[in-house]
């Protein structure tokens, strides 16, 4: 098997195990923050156990420590807010407004890395506000609380994603990615008085096994494959591929959840108009080199 071949199927893997990322967050019966609290914990103390990152950590100097810091903590107000969509609403909603951070991007990066804004991906924007428009007719009264807390948490994906382009190359990902989660880790708990809800609780054996599977399975795992996989993929071809990620989460969400009796048709034609769009978006950027911040995972 080539390569290629090999690196397009490892890149398959990953989006597939990310999209049981949100059917997880609806399956664990724990508050948003705590599942959040856990997830980061267990991933940055499971880094730090790699020396490669103590030594990597020890050589970073502490002005690019503290701007990888400030990143971890708008990681934590995206999966915050991830989960609590799917709380508030349901994983199929939570993914759809995923599904909205390409366009989101499109407008933030050119503010973060100080370039012009690309009309076409403008127009691409103003394509998905029909979408939106469906989405949220398709959904009862009662979800439309959890649609909002999903756009803001795309929002956040926007960005991390496009704070992250600005400083992959400068350390280790691996040792980015602790740094990140480690601080949104004493982000959560420094934040958890302040919204009324306890950042430590002892999950039970259910949800317990369950935040294991989410911890390893669904963030470890997949990202050393996405890691390896990277090196033999263009950002185009990254991309396609990743936009697939909340197509597979509400797909799977359908005879894993039975979430599509809750939801109207015009949902999924919301969908469908919004998923045209992120599709369009690679586009407009073939030929590019992949990076590691190209991976947005929820």
């Amino acid at each position: 098997m080539s390569p290629s071949r090999k690196a397009h199927l490892q890149i398959h893997f990953c989006v597939l195990l990310w999209g049981f990322t949100a059917i997880l967050g609806k399956l664990i019966t724990l508050p948003a923050l705590p599942l959040v609290w856990w997830r980061m914990l267990l991933v940055s103390g499971t880094l730090l156990c790699v020396p490669r990152v103590w030594r990597e950590l020890r050589a970073m100097p502490p002005r690019l420590l503290l701007s990888y810091a400030g990143v971890g903590v708008i990681v934590a107000l995206h999966w915050l807010t991830f989960y609590g969509a799917i709380k508030l609403a349901n994983a199929s909603v939570a993914a759809t407004c995923i599904a909205l951070c390409p366009i989101f991007l499109a407008i933030v990066e050119p503010w973060v890395a100080g370039r012009r804004f690309d009309p076409r991906e403008l127009l691409i924007g103003a394509a998905v506000v029909p979408g939106v428009a469906l989405v949220a007719g398709g959904l009862p009264g009662d979800m439309r609380l959890g649609l909002a807390v999903g756009v803001l948490s795309a929002l956040f994906v926007a960005f991390f994603s496009a704070l992250n382009k600005r400083l992959v190359e400068r350390a280790d990902a691996l040792t980015v990615t602790c740094v990140e989660l480690g601080t949104g880790t004493l982000f959560l708990t420094a934040l958890a008085p302040f919204l009324a809800s306890p950042a430590f609780v002892l999950p039970d054996a259910h949800d317990g096994a369950l935040m294991l599977v989410l911890a390893y399975g669904c963030t470890l795992l997949p990202f050393a494959l996405a890691l390896a996989a990277l090196r033999h993929l263009s950002a185009f071809a990254t991309q396609m591929v990743t936009n697939l990620e909340p197509v597979y989460a509400i797909v799977l969400a359908i005879p894993l959840l039975g979430e599509q009796r809750e939801l109207g048709w015009t949902f999924y034609a919301g969908v469908a108009v919004i998923l045209a769009a992120v599709f369009a978006h690679p586009w407009l950027h073939r030929g590019e080199k992949a990076e590691a911040a190209d991976l947005v995972t929820p």
